[in-house]
């Protein structure tokens, strides 16, 4: 899930909510939404590589 921030930079959250803090995770922040969306395939093959 990319957002983005007042400063104009794009902000990458975890799509599930973390239960101890009630919040998103954040995993990065990018100059670009370009870039934003690489690093976010880039999670998700991770994720699933086992």
């Amino acid at each position: 899930m990319i957002r983005k921030l007042r400063s104009g930079k794009y902000r990458l959250y975890s799509r599930k909510i973390n239960p101890r803090t009630g919040k998103r995770r954040n995993l990065g922040t990018f100059p670009t939404r370009a870039a934003a969306e690489k690093h976010e395939r880039a999670v998700q093959f991770f994720k699933r590589r086992g």
